[in-house]
């Protein structure tokens, strides 16, 4: 067994250093994306307001045909139209109109969402021609 020199006890030293500073720094991110998203509803996995004139609503999907794609199973609604969210590996969320731009929850999701409608209406996913045709006669 090789002898604990002062090097390797520095080097040892130093990389739990930077191990526990990188997880502080996770652990304050994750807490300040959840603190972002507190307050605001009734439960953390539970939203519904008016964000820029449209209502988003976002809470947990019971199944029931709902379709989802990592994480916990959440439906998300903007004016009453179902906005398709994923949850990302590293914990983030992207939906069918911002999938470039991920956000930490899928409240901001829908924010994120309504901001890039720009007062457009959201289409069902997938949207049909019909769907589409009697939006655009609208």
């Amino acid at each position: 067994m090789p002898e604990l020199s002062r090097r390797r006890a520095l080097t040892a030293a130093a990389a739990l250093t930077v191990t526990a500073g990188a997880a502080a720094a996770h652990g304050t991110t994750a807490r300040a994306a959840a603190d972002d998203d507190h307050g605001h509803h009734s439960s953390p996995d539970s939203f519904d307001e008016v964000y820029k004139g449209r209502r988003i609503q976002g809470r947990p999907a019971s199944g029931g045909g709902h379709h989802h794609h990592g994480g916990p199973p959440v439906a998300v609604f903007v004016d009453g139209v179902e906005l398709h969210v994923m949850q990302n590996a590293d914990g983030t969320w992207i939906s069918v109109v911002s999938h470039y731009d991920p956000v930490p929850t899928p409240r901001a999701a829908a924010r994120a969402a309504v901001d890039e409608l720009q007062g457009s209406p959201l289409l069902p996913f997938p949207a049909t021609t019909a769907t589409a045709a009697t939006t655009a006669a609208n």
